[in-house]
């Protein structure tokens, strides 16, 4: 029986490379053209899983999918970390001087600004996925304007690629997380990583407690990014990401930082895949 995994995009798209790098067995993919939309196919059931991009090394976290985790009790159980190669295409026989107008995700735009400031007189279009702009090129034979994309969207789309490898940093790498409604039970002896939500009362010298507390309990902050909480004007909520060697000091950790937190709270605890 296949798995049935949520990805945001279509096939083609990063999330769908992630998902067949991450699941070894057969799967099924729901083609989400939103994250809002992935979360609605995870809690209705039509999806066991989902794939969803939390952070990249040139743009920084994506915290709209935080609060998303956050608001829906959603869990993660596992990450995958994806080299991001991002491609220029469009339909055969078209040379860079014929395009008027670029497609793309606005995080691969970004991540490929220093090339396309080459090219001023060409339009930045913001789109909802690299792999569903490529698709569209080919269905609708669009000629003038171009993708970024993965270099199996411009396989699958019979697109040419005419720059490959436009992305400003080489060393360009995306952090996805895998997600379900339930928790997954992940051995102690696995669990090296965790991410969690913890908000303070505001006085001086509450946060650097709690992070006293990670060092004190050789916990490695990877990750610390606030969001204000709408509802409480100049309130915070911290979302974290630590890594450990041994379970033991997180747990230790952990009930230090439910008895300093106002509100505390577990997104995941899982193995950490870092390269």
């Amino acid at each position: 029986m296949k798995t049935k995994i949520a990805i945001q995009g279509i096939k083609g798209s990063f999330h769908h490379q992630v998902a067949q790098e991450y699941y070894s067995q057969n799967i099924e993919v729901d083609e989400c053209m939103s994250f809002e939309e992935l979360v609605d196919s995870l809690l209705s059931g039509k999806t066991d899983q989902a794939v969803m991009a939390i952070e990249n090394s040139i743009a920084g976290p994506i915290i709209p999918n935080y609060a998303l985790i956050d608001k829906n009790n959603l869990h993660i159980i596992g990450e995958h970390y994806l080299d991001i190669h991002q491609n220029l295409m469009a339909l055969k026989g078209q040379k860079i001087k014929d395009i008027l107008e670029v497609h793309s995700h606005p995080m691969a735009l970004l991540q490929c600004m220093e090339f396309l400031k080459k090219y001023p007189k060409i339009k930045l279009v913001e789109d909802k996925d690299t792999a569903e702009t490529a698709r569209r090129i080919q269905k609708k034979q669009l000629s003038g304007i171009a993708a970024i994309a993965s270099k199996t969207a411009a396989e699958m789309y019979d697109l040419e690629i005419l720059a490959p490898e436009i992305q400003t940093i080489n060393n360009n790498m995306t952090r996805f997380v895998i997600i379900k409604k339930e928790n997954s039970f992940v051995s102690k002896d696995e669990i090296n990583r965790a991410s969690i939500k913890f908000e303070l009362d505001h006085k001086r010298g509450s946060l650097a407690a709690v992070l006293n507390v990670m060092s004190d309990c050789k916990l490695n902050l990877t990750k610390i990014q606030s969001l204000p909480k709408i509802e409480t004007p100049w309130k915070y909520s911290f979302f974290v990401d630590v890594t450990f060697d041994k379970y033991e000091d997180y747990a230790k950790a952990k009930s230090l930082m439910e008895i300093m937190a106002e509100y505390f709270k577990v997104l995941g605890e899982y193995k950490n895949t870092k390269p």
